[in-house]
């Protein structure tokens, strides 16, 4: 099974039981975050990439947005997101005309694609210009520390997400590349930024305090 099979068998099993709210400490550092840097939606064609159950597509709704387009590979995933339009492919070939949109938010999902400069490319031909992408990921630092993206399924069984990492420069090399230019960039660290207590968080935190672990970055066309 080759990754891109891996990671899609992953989130089918992970679909049943995946909120379309920030669901552990981590990803409502991550929210926080994506919120700090949110733009002006309001009247503006969205599309959330790779929404998973469309937390971010209900924020997009809640701000009145003019249009949310919910994308995802992930059938049972896409059909839990309760807003806009739900349209399943890959986020390698979007299926949309160049211009159609003015913001594309994208969660946690830049380490599924298998490379960032088609990501990009394929981003900046469906935004107006003057659009926007804002979009987080597990930090490539993490990623080469050693932490790595699980969950626990139905069945209380831990099962490991794959998960590419793209160096900083990398991806900001290939924004620029597309013709977006960054205009904001946040790392978020262990006890810094994601202090929130769970079981076991007294180890955890004592081992990576100060490590960055989610990376958001904003860009314009």
């Amino acid at each position: 099974m080759n990754i891109a099979a891996e990671t899609l068998a992953a989130y089918e099993r992970w679909a049943p039981i995946y909120p379309p709210v920030p669901h552990n400490p981590l990803m409502r550092a991550e929210q926080q975050a994506m919120l700090e840097h949110w733009p002006k939606v309001a009247g503006l064609r969205t599309l959330d990439l790779a929404c998973g159950t469309g937390r971010y597509s209900q924020l997009l709704a809640d701000a009145n947005a003019a249009e949310v387009v919910a994308m995802d590979f992930c059938l049972p995933m896409l059909m839990q997101v309760p807003v806009g339009k739900r349209v399943c492919a890959s986020m390698m070939h979007l299926p949309f005309a160049a211009d159609t949109f003015d913001v594309v938010i994208s969660g946690l999902a830049l380490g599924h694609a298998a490379d960032v400069y088609p990501w990009m490319a394929e981003i900046a031909r469906v935004l107006r210009r003057g659009g926007t992408l804002l979009y987080s990921d597990f930090h490539p630092e993490a990623s080469r520390a050693g932490l790595t993206r699980s969950f626990k399924d139905q069945d209380d069984q831990t099962c490991l997400v794959p998960h590419r990492y793209f160096d900083l420069e990398t991806q900001l090399e290939a924004a620029t590349t597309a013709g977006l230019r960054i205009d904001a960039l946040h790392e978020i660290r262990v006890e810094r930024d994601m202090r929130e207590a769970f079981p076991k968080s007294e180890e955890f935190y004592r081992q990576w305090a100060g490590q960055p672990i989610v990376l958001v970055v904003r860009a314009r066309k």
